[in-house]
């Protein structure tokens, strides 16, 4: 194993303590318990936006800490779910009494903490709602979730939503449409590598030298199928007619009801891409793959829309939900109208995303 680190338990404190050199003017990092908020936190009659999950992804979440987008983010160790204390303790330091949302991407250990930090902020009197992410098209269950992976869409998630939070949507508001932007994101990612966690020291699985796996999960989770390694747009083919030949998908989510003080069960359809439909594409590096070989794959799914009458309306190429150092990448779609648009070009300006400031 050959990385850039100091001590295996000294990682994520260290990583933080970085940050918060790199981007004083940006963010404030709290280390006991973890967490990051926006350097203006809280900020007044503004719904905050808190994210989080296991660390070994960034730039998300904390990257994306920052005017526009999240107002606060809550790492765990490497892979591993944060805690509810980390999330209720991020909840109260960003609530300025407008609420929190909480953006759960649909891992088991991250839905499961989410909803108890969940709990405790409305039992403090912390307007709260809950949403869900499980954009992932490649497996429907896994060892680590019910149903499917929360992947690239969190990103797309979390620029829409704070953009509106920004703008001065209420709580409802702004949960109803990071729904809706989620229900409406599909991804798929592949590897040409594994990675190796500090903790492991040894990849998270084995793939040959003429091999590829197809459809992995950020944890470094063995994906839909291994095959025998091939070319660009072969691959971006691949991932591509994945997401825009899935059919419709309808699934129950819970969410936090802090009118009703309890969980409430909605059954959601996400609809298959059509003809005439507007997307903003991500093509995502792992945390490996070069832009220049982003660009490559962003070049085959332009014309793999373009085919379908699909227009890309707006794109974002880079390494923005990683694997640690995986090779490989990922495709994620999602169905914009006017409004989704408008937001996604509103000004944000985080570590990892600026525009329009």
């Amino acid at each position: 194993m050959k990385k850039l680190i100091n001590a295996i338990d000294a990682v994520i404190t260290e990583q933080m303590e970085g940050m918060a050199l790199a981007h004083a003017d940006l963010l404030r990092v709290n280390l006991e318990p973890k967490f990051i908020v926006r350097a203006d936190a809280p900020v007044a009659d503004k719904v905050a936006l808190v994210s989080g999950g296991g660390s070994g992804h960034e730039p998300l979440h904390g990257g994306f800490v920052g005017m526009g987008m999240l107002a606060g983010a809550c790492p765990g160790e490497i892979f591993t779910s944060p805690t509810p204390d980390q999330m209720y303790a991020c909840g109260l330091a960003v609530n300025s009494g407008a609420g929190v949302l909480l953006i759960v991407k649909n891992y088991t250990g991250d839905v499961l903490s989410f909803e108890t930090a969940a709990e405790l902020l409305h039992g403090d009197g912390v307007p709260v709602r809950t949403v869900l992410v499980d954009d992932d098209v490649a497996v429907k269950d896994s060892l680590y979730t019910a149903g499917r992976r929360g992947v690239g869409g969190t990103v797309i998630v979390e620029k829409i939503a704070g953009a509106a939070a920004e703008a001065g949507y209420d709580l409802a508001q702004v949960a109803e449409l990071a729904q809706r932007v989620s229900i409406s994101s599909r991804s798929m990612g592949m590897a040409l590598t594994s990675c190796t966690t500090p903790a492991a020291g040894k990849p998270t699985f084995e793939l040959g030298d003429d091999e590829i796996e197809i459809g992995i999960g950020i944890h470094g989770e063995p994906g839909q199928r291994r095959m025998p390694i091939t070319d660009a747009d072969a691959i971006t083919t691949l991932l591509a007619e994945e997401i825009l030949d899935d059919g419709a998908y309808t699934r129950t989510v819970r969410s936090f009801d802090p009118d009703a003080g309890d969980w409430v069960e909605q059954t959601l359809t996400s609809a298959p891409f059509q003809p005439g439909d507007r997307v903003i594409a991500l093509v995502n590096s792992m945390g490996g793959t070069p832009a220049s070989e982003l660009y490559t794959v962003y070049r085959k799914l332009a014309h793999i829309c373009e085919a379908r009458n699909i227009t890309i309306a707006r794109r974002l190429i880079g390494a923005y939900i990683t694997s640690l150092e995986m090779q490989g990448c990922s495709i994620t779609l999602t169905r914009a109208d006017d409004e989704m648009l408008r937001l996604w070009d509103a000004p944000v300006h985080t570590p990892a995303l600026r525009w329009g400031v």
